[in-house]
């Protein structure tokens, strides 16, 4: 899709994750992204359907250091223009950085930039960078989003040369699966530039701007399935070629020469994929660009993941074999132990035997080694006639005056009526967030073929980076009363999971959150296929948390994903 800017930034396109410093007044001026630190894209024409109002409100004058709700300070300016401004800024509640975009109360279009902030806060897909907050405070509107500093835009990362198959075949299918989910809920983008999208350090892909963006630049479509799908194909056009798929040059990216339409990727750069140049095409397919002849073009998101999906999947590149560094022997295993050293320019020479010293042959030598044999053989039988006098002795003084031998101690545990048995467990609910709690019953029903499994994370292994599960998540084993408990073992869905076992206070009667939990009962860490817990000592408690703080790879290695298939308690019994 030919992406439509004005003189302004577009704040879809600078409000990233890497912070910059720059002149928020000259930027608004000469049209300068102050995120990138490039000139802006021009103007380009509006395609039918979509309505872009114009500004009229100024951006509040807003400073590094205002703090917004006592919560919320503003570090850095990242755009500021069209009215509203972007910012870096500390959550100083969560101690956490986050993006703000700021405009005032009266903007005409503040009402529509806080009913798409809430909108998409409410989708909740972790493939998207999520919307924490969308507030009217007196004269300004702001929404809060995620900030990731780990990850990197689309446009750095085609600066530097086109996507190999593999990442242009997971650009095209995460994008385009997200964006069907969103449009299922009745939410479109709008604007998917190369500055929309993130890569994250494991590989996956997050968009940010869901409806905000649009909104923010007051752009609309009558046919926003269309446009999405169509700036889709232009992403994966972009990333198999590494030119912008209009005749104007856009986002850092070269346009195509001009007059001669819309070439298939193949002709603008050798070697790219077959099956991914026509997918961009059929996504192109608008406003007389030609799809693949044999294939239908896509008009949809869902109809564009349809087409993915049904590709021959596309493996990652083989890892390159590289060499070990040159073993580097050391001077005896070269074999010159026992070598003159050799000079730079001389031949080698010969190893030089070392001849051991002769054996004592003299009449001393022999009485010497004698004398030695006598005194270690004097030393063994003296130590022996000890040893047996000391256990005849123990014998004697444990022998009672009718002949009768007493029995061994009782230990702790003989002396105690109660033994180590399963416990029943009375019930078990969810901690964190909101991750298939219907499910949680199966990993306490005794059957190790249910199983509770999450759902899929993107991005991060700690439930995606969100505020949901900043905590965590796990289940909590409510026991119906305090008990002894000696111990806890939890078989987990697949290993790599970081996890713990918590217990709570014996005087609770309900647990729910993590400090509810104080008592530690193995360390956190990462885990096999099994968790177990063994206390040195019997702990009294009612509550235990299973705490999961991050998830292993999915099974199909696209994204993160964890579970808990049977856990058992044990404890004291009468």
């Amino acid at each position: 899709m030919a992406e439509r800017s004005t003189a302004a930034v577009d704040v879809a396109d600078n409000g990233g994750d890497q912070p910059l410093v720059a002149d928020a007044a000259k930027a608004t001026a000469d049209g300068v992204d102050t995120q990138n630190g490039r000139a802006a894209d021009g103007p380009m024409p509006e395609k039918d359907g979509e309505r872009r109002p114009a500004a009229s409100a100024a951006a509040p004058e807003l400073h590094s250091g205002h703090k917004l709700a006592r919560r919320y300070r503003l570090e850095e300016c990242v755009t500021r223009l069209d009215g509203f401004s972007s910012w870096r800024a500390v959550d100083e509640k969560l101690r956490r950085a986050v993006g703000v975009h700021v405009l005032p109360a009266d903007h005409p279009r503040a009402r529509t930039v806080l009913a798409a902030a809430r909108s998409s806060a409410l989708l909740g897909d972790p493939r998207f960078v999520q919307v924490l907050d969308a507030v009217e405070d007196s004269d300004l509107v702001y929404v809060v989003h995620e900030w990731l500093p780990d990850a990197t835009e689309l446009t750095a990362i085609l600066a530097s040369g086109p996507l190999e198959p593999y990442d242009a075949y997971q650009l095209v299918s995460q994008v385009s699966q997200a964006m069907a989910a969103a449009h299922r809920e009745g939410l479109s983008h709008l604007r998917l530039t190369p500055s929309a999208i993130l890569r994250t350090s494991t590989g996956q892909y997050r968009i940010r701007g869901l409806a905000v963006n649009a909104a923010l630049r007051g752009i609309t479509s009558d046919t926003p399935q269309r446009a999405d799908t169509e700036a889709i194909g232009a992403l994966l056009y972009a990333a198999l070629t590494q030119r912008w798929p209009y005749e104007d040059d856009a986002y850092g990216l070269s346009g195509l020469p001009k007059g001669v339409g819309l070439l298939p990727p193949d002709q603008v750069r050798a070697g790219v994929h077959r099956g991914l140049g026509e997918l961009a095409m059929r996504a192109l397919a608008n406003d007389g660009a030609t799809a693949s002849r044999q294939e239908p073009a896509c008009t949809t998101p869902e109809e564009l993941a349809k087409a993915v999906a049904a590709m021959p999947r596309i493996r990652p590149p083989e890892p390159a074999f590289t060499p070990p560094p040159e073993y580097q022997q050391t001077t005896y295993q070269q074999g010159s132990y026992g070598r003159p050293p050799t000079r730079p320019g001389s031949p080698l020479t010969r190893p030089i035997p070392v001849t051991p010293p002769p054996p004592l042959q003299s009449r001393t030598g022999r009485a010497l080694k004698w004398g030695v044999a006598a005194l270690l053989i004097a030393a063994l039988g003296l130590g022996s006639w000890q040893l047996a006098d000391t256990l005849l002795d123990r014998v004697k003084g444990n022998s009672g005056s009718n002949g009768s031998s007493t029995q061994p101690a009782k230990t702790d545990d003989q002396k105690s009526s109660k033994q180590s048995k399963p416990l029943p467990i009375s019930s078990a609910a969810l901690f964190g967030g909101d991750n298939k709690a219907g499910d949680v019953p199966k990993a306490v029903d005794g059957k190790t073929s249910t199983t509770w499994i999450t759902q899929v994370f993107y991005g991060h292994a700690n439930f995606g980076n969100l505020p949901a599960y900043s905590d965590g998540s796990g289940i909590i084993i409510d026991l119906g009363s305090v008990q002894d408990v000696t111990g806890l073992e939890a078989e987990m869905y697949a290993a790599g999971h970081t996890a713990e076992v918590r217990a709570a206070a014996p005087e609770a009667t309900s647990a729910n959150s993590l400090s509810d939990f104080p008592e530690q009962l193995s360390k956190l860490g990462i885990t096999e296929r099994k968790l177990v817990a063994k206390p040195d000592e019997p702990v009294k408690t009612r509550f235990l948390l299973v705490h999961l703080t991050k998830l292993p790879a999915s099974r199909d290695g696209d994204g993160y994903r964890g579970g808990i298939t049977e856990i058992k308690v044990t404890g004291l019994v009468d």
